[in-house]
């Protein structure tokens, strides 16, 4: 049994939460009901899961941002302004003056550059966002660096499209470390990682306390922020059960609720007491297709499968409220996404389809889901739905990672899968779905079109000309004209866009979910009564 002793009793050195035991939350403190086990670390230039980046986000900062309300316009954060050298190659940000770490000391250039050198010498999994740039271990000392405490000079050898560099810094991993903490708590030449898996040393709106793995994040106040924070202590309880997080929600347990299903989210929104705010997110489920496979090969089973999802079905019947119908590499929202679905289904094409490709008779496959709600769901009303038209699917349900694991090592046939955009940038997707510079099993280039074995010269020259492409007009055109030629012959069903709910219990308001993780703002919060 959940009661409040259990949800607030792990939050350690949290006397403010003691003292309230059995009665509404504290003004000044917020409890969040999440699941968190996602999280492997909190070092903002290590984390790459959704939970992670996005308290990393309220960690640290960025020397920009999308704008909150209007996310495909970039701002200034840490840096007050830029300028670009005439051949685009060459970038100079001033830091603004005045901000501090939590620690108290200023925030300067030198701890920008040594941030973003850190991202590409560790290596870790957004590594790649920072690199891409063109650094690499042995040259971004030289190409990333500040020349006075207030100027940072970033040098790239090609010039690119001024927003793709600028949404890469903007990315989750691209967080203001404090460069004298970081290398205080070094350990064999980590830059810090190890420590900064569970603690903080940003200048962000809050500060990590308390960090458990798969239980609790304590968050408090920074006391240098430059802006009013209501809320000193947020605590984001793991919660994994949606009914459990309605549940203390409904008792005034818990303040925000992050992961609730329709079936309460339809509870919620006829209690007046709750108040349920949703908005896309840029992560979308997809049909993952091994090209490796013979009949995945050709591109009218490819087709097939396309043609015989009943997408509506799926939304209206399973995930209405928390997905909905999109079938482009872009999410919606994102510069150059497309809006119209062009697929629905129609058993009568699909089967032709098949026929054309030599299976009139039909065929069998195998089909990896993870076994939560809502996949496993999902899964068997595509097994279904594929059924009517000749495809016989064999379900192969698993913990999510295990799936991962396997679309990753490209041991799947059909899979359904969920992916996250990095970053506001179209190449975020664009380069996943469509890149692929070598198939071969040692490839370095991993991207979701190597996951399914497909190599299409074509769609991977035009994404690397469009991160070049300098005319913003004729960007747009060339990734909206990839998304139509993805899903003409691509390997993925591309079914869903995911919308994200937050629910609060009021007084509470201010928290607005960002369509990418770490855009999920804390430093508004509040919990005003009356």
């Amino acid at each position: 049994m959940i009661d409040r002793r259990t949800l607030l009793g792990a939050a350690a050195a949290s006397p403010l939460l003691y003292a309230r035991a059995f009665a509404d939350t504290p003004k000044d403190a917020i409890v969040m009901a999440k699941r968190i086990d996602d999280i492997i670390s909190l070092d903002p230039q290590e984390s790459f899961e959704y939970s992670g980046t996005e308290i990393s986000g309220n960690v640290y900062e960025k020397l920009v941002t999308p704008d909150d309300t209007e996310p495909t316009k970039i701002v200034p954060t840490l840096a007050e302004s830029w300028t670009t050298s005439p051949d685009g190659k060459s970038w100079v940000f001033k830091i603004r003056s005045g901000r501090k770490f939590a620690s108290g000391a200023p925030v300067t250039a030198d701890d920008a550059a040594f941030s973003l050198q850190r991202a590409v010498i560790l290596n870790k999994a957004p590594g790649f966002i920072i690199a891409q740039l063109g650094f690499d271990k042995d040259n971004v000392a030289q190409r990333i660096r500040a020349t006075d405490p207030q100027t940072l000079q970033i040098d790239v050898p090609e010039q690119q499209a001024p927003t793709f560099l600028l949404y890469c810094l903007s990315a989750a991993v691209g967080g203001v470390v404090e460069k004298k903490v970081a290398l205080e708590h070094e350990q064999a030449g980590d830059l810090g990682n190890a420590w900064l898996k569970g603690n903080s040393a940003g200048s962000g709106a809050y500060v990590l306390r308390t960090v458990r793995a798969s239980e609790l994040v304590a968050l408090d106040a920074n006391p240098n922020y430059p802006q009013p924070l209501p809320i000193k202590r947020i605590i984001i309880r793991h919660v994994a059960d949606p009914s459990v997080q309605l549940l203390l929600l409904q008792r005034g347990d818990a303040d925000v609720a992050r992961d609730l299903l329709p079936e309460q989210l339809a509870i919620a929104r006829a209690n007046p007491a709750l108040t349920v705010d949703s908005r896309p997110k840029a992560s979308l489920m997809y049909i993952s297709m091994n090209t490796g496979h013979p009949a995945l090969a050709k591109p009218q089973v490819r087709a097939a499968i396309r043609w015989a999802i009943d997408y509506s079905a799926i939304e209206q019947n399973l995930v209405k409220d928390t997905f909905r119908v999109h079938q482009a590499f872009l999410p919606s929202g994102f510069p150059a996404a497309l809006e119209t679905n062009p697929f629905h289904a129609d058993v009568a094409k699909a089967k032709a389809l098949l026929a054309e490709a030599g299976y009139a008779d039909g065929l069998e496959l195998t089909f990896d889901h993870a076994s939560s709600s809502p996949r496993a769901e999902i899964a068997q009303a595509l097994q279904a739905q594929l059924g009517l038209v000749g495809i016989k699917l064999t379900l192969l349900a698993g913990e999510g990672r295990q799936v991962l694991t396997r679309i990753r090592a490209r041991q799947h046939q059909l899979a359904v899968a969920l992916w996250g955009a990095d970053y506001f940038d179209p190449n975020s997707n664009a380069q996943t779905f469509c890149e692929n510079t070598d198939n071969s099993d040692t490839s370095k280039n991993r991207t979701t079109a190597w996951q399914t074995n497909w190599q299409d010269k074509a769609l991977t020259d035009q994404s690397l000309a469009a991160v070049r492409e300098l005319d913003p007009g004729k960007r747009v055109a060339m990734y909206q004209d990839m998304q139509r030629e993805l899903q003409e012959r691509g390997p993925f069903a591309i079914m869903l866009q995911e919308v994200g709910s937050v629910v609060m219990r009021k007084p509470a308001a201010g928290l607005t979910q960002g369509a990418l993780s770490d855009r999920t703002v804390y430093r508004k919060l509040t919990k005003i009564s009356g």
